[in-house]
């Protein structure tokens, strides 16, 4: 019994190390994703769903996976600023204007890039907070 009970903890020794060795990336990547949620369900779900679903002609659903692949560079200065321009998604027309969430800190912003790309059946990987300064930088 005790030859169980010290192998048992060995094991769970063993398993502990290598699932805390995650590297860097994915470990902001899951702290990005968990504060995105929050900056989400805050700021964009009232909108836009719970689960990205939209609000019929209002706000434009969140689970087109091309829409946002094409439009990453342009999605900081849509959050951050608002839009007041015509978007086709899923080939509907959404003329809506988005308000502009101007108290969103930089990283804020990449958080909830981070979420919305990962989420709703979107798989979109990392954005550092660094690259989205950069783009918000360059808003027009």
């Amino acid at each position: 019994m005790r030859k169980y009970f010290i192998n048992s903890i060995f094991l769970f020794s063993i398993i502990a190390v290598i699932f805390s060795c995650q590297n860097q990336q994915t470990i902001d990547l899951q702290n990005y994703m968990s504060n995105g949620k929050s900056v989400y369900v805050a700021k964009c779900q009232n909108c836009h769903g719970e689960n990205g679903e939209g609000l019929g002609q209002l706000a434009p659903p969140l689970t087109d996976t091309l829409f946002l692949k094409t439009n990453k560079n342009k999605l900081a200065c849509i959050i951050k600023n608002g839009a007041n321009e015509t978007f086709v998604i899923n080939g509907k027309e959404y003329k809506e204007k988005m308000p502009a969430f101007p108290e969103l800190a930089d990283i804020d912003v990449a958080q909830v890039m981070v979420y919305v790309t990962n989420s709703f059946g979107n798989k979109q990987g990392f954005i550092d907070y660094k690259q989205v300064s950069k783009q918000l930088q360059n808003c027009k």
